[in-house]
């Protein structure tokens, strides 16, 4: 069990690109065409089931929105953090 993060380490530990939305971290992915958003929300989920933390995932024209939060926890931790530097790397 991971320890939840405080704000302060929140704000300095969420890598660029990402914002925090209450109890979650998010980005939005831009693609130009639709099939390049689903081929990165495979390659996202991959690496989510080998980090054996799992995302919340929305696929749209254009866009893939990725949610992250340690739900056993009740908010954002370390492994947060890692999984959004890690999917960033597979973009």
């Amino acid at each position: 069990m991971a320890d939840l993060l405080s704000d302060d380490e929140i704000a300095r530990d969420v890598p660029n690109g990402w914002e925090r939305d209450g109890d979650e971290i998010v980005r939005v992915y831009e693609f130009d065409d639709y099939l390049d958003g689903v081929a990165f929300a495979t390659s996202v989920g991959e690496v989510a089931e080998e980090e054996f933390h799992h995302p919340t995932i929305t696929i749209r024209y254009g866009e893939v929105e990725v949610r992250l939060t340690s739900h056993e926890e009740g908010g954002i931790t370390d492994k947060d953090v890692k999984l959004a530097e890690l999917f960033d790397d597979e973009r």
